[in-house]
């Protein structure tokens, strides 16, 4: 569906795009991560045709970047761009209209997005009256409006409360499985984690780490995690070293990466002596995975 190959782009001296490449597949949802500044907007821009690469191809349905391709994808972006004062009818209609969809196409494409979308109860409703999460949900409807292949979906959830969240990614995943290939960007990890088929992990303008989730908890050297919390850290790290257990401080917390699978009392029992407030046992997690490639 989506292939990018050695995308490169520069802002005067400023390297954004480094050599990057991915690819989507049908029937997938490919999650870019990366912090602010790493290229995920100018990958996003780029894809639109909105802005130009410096070198490397982007094709699309087997299409190269045109003005053709535009019709292919649909996008979401983080900030609501719906007009505020029409309904969600009247933003589905001017849309459409600006799509040049035909008069009989547009009133069966428009009524079938409302029965999809569970848009029936506010079709009439300013948009400026709805919450955020239906705000949100008739944005994606507006992005569907022209029946596009691609979905760009840039931090769908951001200030969504969590029944919202959920709402949403079951909205997601529904049109994953109706053949619309998905590429989204959320700081959310466990979003990332509940609906992306393959993740990518953007730093400094190139894929730093992809695969499926599965794939990207082998990168983090441990089958377990312990968090630990004591005073007497320097202690307690010195004796995880001489077992050969690696060591982080994640997020203010010390995490200690088990090479097997433990039970909490054999934990307790390596480090007799040696005061603990608090332990737990965690799996890795794609937050694990984030830090520790970033890291590196």
């Amino acid at each position: 569906m989506i292939h990018v190959r050695n995308l490169e782009k520069s802002f005067g001296n400023k390297l954004v795009l480094d050599k990057l490449s991915f690819s989507i597949g049908r029937h997938d949802i490919y999650g870019l991560l990366g912090a602010n500044g790493s290229g995920k907007t100018t990958t996003i821009n780029i894809l639109c045709n909105l802005l130009d690469a410096d070198a490397g191809t982007i094709s699309i349905n087997g299409e190269p970047l045109s003005e053709k391709t535009k019709q292919m994808i649909g996008i979401v972006p983080q900030e609501i761009s719906v007009y505020q004062d029409l309904t969600c009818k009247e933003n589905l209609l001017f849309f459409a209209s600006i799509y040049g969809l035909p008069g009989s196409e547009k009133k069966a494409r428009i009524n079938e997005l409302i029965d999809t979308l569970h848009l029936n109860e506010y079709e009439n409703s300013k948009v400026s009256s709805l919450s955020g999460g239906w705000r949100r949900r008739i944005s994606i409807a507006v992005a569907l409006v022209h029946a596009p292949s691609v979905l760009i979906l840039d931090e769908p959830t951001a200030g969504l409360d969590l029944e919202a969240r959920y709402e949403l990614w079951e909205l997601i995943k529904n049109l994953k499985d109706n053949g619309v290939s998905i590429l989204l960007t959320t700081h959310h990890l466990e979003e990332a984690e509940r609906l992306c088929s393959c993740i990518g992990i953007l730093q400094k303008g190139r894929i730093v780490a992809e695969g499926s989730l599965h794939k990207l908890r082998m990168l983090v050297p441990a089958k377990q995690l312990a968090v630990i919390e004591t005073d007497d850290e320097q202690n307690l790290c010195d004796k995880a070293k001489s077992f050969g257990w690696t060591y982080r401080r994640h997020g203010g917390r010390l995490m200690l990466f088990l090479p097997d699978r433990f039970r909490l009392k054999d934990i307790v029992y390596q480090f007799d002596g040696i005061p603990l407030s608090s332990i737990s046992l965690q799996e890795v997690g794609l937050e694990h995975v984030y830090l520790e490639v970033t890291r590196a």
